[in-house]
């Protein structure tokens, strides 16, 4: 049965904007050419590499002298200010979050080796510059997310050199010395440029959210409006805990989201959201073969019923990041990455492009995947693009694709399910067919508002048109195709049996 919230709840979710937001990640480095480079380029002296923009990255060699590989120290210049004069082409694209890769002080190109967290890295920039970009993304009506890598330090920390060099310390309990790691200490991941940090210890929970003037604290406190935790399946539901309660004490409707690989259910509330991977396999698994369509949508049932659609509406759905080959290399159909896309925009959740991959851009894996921005294909005649801001345009447009409750509908062979608010005018239907095969159903929409003999419109444009009969609908999908599926409620010749319905 459909759930009982009131307008006002329907009201309340669209005014909190982390439910169905928009978000768009950039990796600065790689976004946006710089004007000012030659006035930086001793910032890339060697052993850092610059590039040219039209220069595709390569994987290098391991440097023991230096603990990194060779690509982690090659760079192309991006910077915050080259960020910000390119905000347009976000606004274009209708994001509502704009999400960074670190910008914080560290030696590598991806900065996840922090040698001070509370320093902007000097070829990104100064803190006047971020406060230029948050000003600036603020007054064009989107929201501004960190990554916050506080797992682990690098080995340039100031912290941990000290805290290395000297047994006696104050910072020596910030980590984990001990002969029984094969380094010394404990390294993420047994990466050599990545030392943990001991979170047993207060005095480390204070310095990175506890205390007024921790890390978490100070950027939200700049303007800043949310915090991407980095490995947050690493920091446990405790620490998970506190971190979000500070955050939010700070800034009250903050959003602290989590890389969680792992299945949602209970690291929600530690945060208020994650990163959606098992989503993300479920619809590559279905993409290319590996999984029938019939069993994904009972999956993703279970996980949103056991998640909570509060928590989903706020988690990111992502096809692809920084982490990851792009979705042209893990989805190779053309088609069947189209139908990934549909449900990327469709699902309950917060859609989340890496940037380039609305452009069809390549890469499989690190660091192909982190190729320069190819402003080049940002054009019309790039179908990758124009269908891309297609999905945007349709979830923009329909109010229970961003913030509407959810119904798996009975399926053998399909993906199908129904978005819904408090308005029978916003209801929307999904049905994707992954299969090599045209599929023919007959689909229960469990609607009691939905009237009998309501015509169906397909807004993905097919011209195709449905029938509800008696709450049945009877659907036929060629191969690797998808409906989003409209009911036409406005009165005809002055008629409508939605007159009091609506």
């Amino acid at each position: 049965m459909l759930n009982h919230l009131t307008a006002s709840d329907y009201t309340c979710r669209e005014q909190d904007w982390r439910n169905g937001a928009l978000i768009y990640q950039v990796f600065v480095d790689r976004f946006a050419e710089p004007q000012n480079l030659e006035a930086k380029r001793s910032l890339y002296a060697s052993p850092r590499r610059l590039k040219a923009w039209s220069e595709p990255p390569t994987r290098g060699v391991f440097l023991p002298e230096f603990n990194v590989w060779s690509h982690e120290i090659d760079f192309w210049g991006g910077d915050l200010r080259s960020l910000r004069s390119r905000l347009d082409y976000l606004v274009d694209l209708e994001m509502d979050v704009l999400y960074l890769n670190p910008i914080h002080a560290a030696f590598t190109n991806h900065k996840y080796d922090a040698s001070n967290f509370m320093e902007i890295s000097p070829e990104y920039g100064t803190w006047l510059d971020l406060q230029d970009l948050i000003d600036t993304v603020h007054r064009r009506g989107m929201r501004l997310v960190l990554d916050g890598v506080f797992n682990h330090v690098g080995l340039e920390s100031d912290l941990f050199k000290e805290a290395a060099a000297n047994s006696s310390s104050p910072y020596r309990d910030w980590f984990y010395f001990s002969d029984q790691y094969s380094r010394g200490v404990r390294l993420w991941a047994n990466a050599p440029n990545h030392p943990e940090l001991n979170f047993e210890n207060p005095a480390v929970c204070d310095y990175i959210y506890a205390a007024p003037d921790s890390v978490v604290r100070a950027y939200l406190r700049a303007g800043i409006d949310g915090w991407r935790l980095d490995t947050a399946f690493e920091l446990g539901y405790g620490v998970l805990s506190e971190l979000t309660q500070s955050a939010h004490l700070e800034k009250p409707g903050s959003l602290v989201v989590g890389e969680i690989w792992n299945y949602p259910q209970h690291w929600i509330p530690p945060m208020d959201a994650v990163m959606n991977f098992p989503l993300r396999e479920i619809l590559l698994k279905c993409a290319n073969g590996q999984l029938p369509s019939g069993q994904a949508n009972e999956m993703i049932d279970t996980m949103i019923q056991d998640t909570g659609i509060e928590p989903m509406l706020k988690s990111w759905i992502l096809l692809d990041n920084h982490d990851t080959a792009r979705v042209t290399d893990t989805i190779p159909d053309p088609n069947s990455r189209k139908l990934a896309q549909v449900l990327q925009f469709s699902l309950p959740g917060s859609p989340n492009l890496w940037s380039g991959s609305e452009l069809g851009m390549a890469g499989d894996g690190d660091p192909e995947n982190r190729a320069p921005m190819r402003w080049d294909l940002a054009n019309d005649n790039n179908e990758v693009y124009t269908w891309t801001k297609h999905l945007i345009r349709l979830r923009k447009a329909n109010r229970a694709l961003k913030i509407g409750d959810y119904r798996k509908l009975i399926s053998s062979q399909l993906i199908a399910f129904e978005r819904y608010t408090d308005r029978v005018d916003d209801t929307v239907v999904v049905i994707a067919n992954f299969s090599a095969e045209p599929v023919e159903e007959l689909l229960m929409i469990p609607d009691s508002r939905l009237m009998n003999n309501t015509t169906f419109i397909d807004l993905l444009g097919s011209g195709t048109e449905f029938t509800l009969w008696s709450a049945i609908l009877s659907v036929h999908l060629p191969a690797r195709s998808a409906l989003v599926l409209k009911p036409v409620t406005e009165p005809v010749d002055g008629y409508t049996p939605y007159k009091r319905i609506h």
